[in-house]
């Protein structure tokens, strides 16, 4: 039984652009470097993990990913983000791996445990493990047995939309919800969370190099 986590990461440039009247492009860049090294070394120590994959069509997220030893996946532009990790469950199938960990690079109050908490649900497959954000519309996590036996939907309504599709196929269903992985960096509101949690500077400040 092997598992791979994968990361799909937007250009670092152009990324979190709802935070651009509060962050300035370097400091958007910047925060998204941070947050992308900060999932790969948090991925890299769960043990169950055989190897995390970043995939994206920016050379720069990718040369960060492999500064750090990752496997990368180079997509092609204008590609979103289910057809990317079709590309990467596709690339993962090649090697003969089972299960597939989806974490976007977006979750700063991400931890191992965290992790390690949520693989440890899985029950018999096909199941699926999935992590609502804290409006109850985003999946923010997802781990799915056997490999390929869901679409991916990511988009508006996903949680919804990925639970539906699941029962309908008859794969059972796990819900997973957890603060730290429930949170993710997207609207100013989030922003200012960090902020009066003194989470934000650190990674504005962090070189990552």
């Amino acid at each position: 039984m092997s598992l791979w986590a994968i990361v799909p990461v937007k250009p670092l440039r152009r990324g979190k652009s709802r935070l651009a009247d509060l962050l300035s492009d370097d400091e958007r860049e910047r925060l998204n470097q941070s947050l992308l090294v900060q999932t790969i070394q948090i991925l890299r120590t769960v043990p169950v993990i055989d190897e995390t994959v970043v995939i994206s069509h920016d050379p720069a997220a990718l040369s960060v990913s492999r500064e750090f030893g990752i496997r990368t996946i180079q997509e092609n532009r204008g590609k979103n983000i289910n057809q990317a990790l079709r590309k990467a469950t596709i690339a993962a199938k090649a090697f003969n791996i089972t299960k597939l960990l989806v974490v976007p690079a977006d979750l700063p109050l991400l931890t191992s445990n965290d992790i390690e908490t949520m693989i440890a649900k899985k029950t018999q497959p096909p199941t699926i493990i999935i992590v609502p954000d804290r409006r109850m519309n985003g999946t923010n996590a997802l781990l799915i047995d056997p490999i390929g036996v869901l679409d991916y939907d990511f988009g508006p309504w996903s949680f919804k939309n990925h639970i539906e599709q699941a029962e309908r196929k008859k794969i059972h269903v796990e819900i997973f919800n957890n603060e730290h992985l429930s949170f993710d960096l997207d609207l100013p509101e989030d922003l200012e969370y960090l902020k009066r949690m003194n989470l934000l500077e650190p990674l504005l400040m962090s070189e990552n190099k």
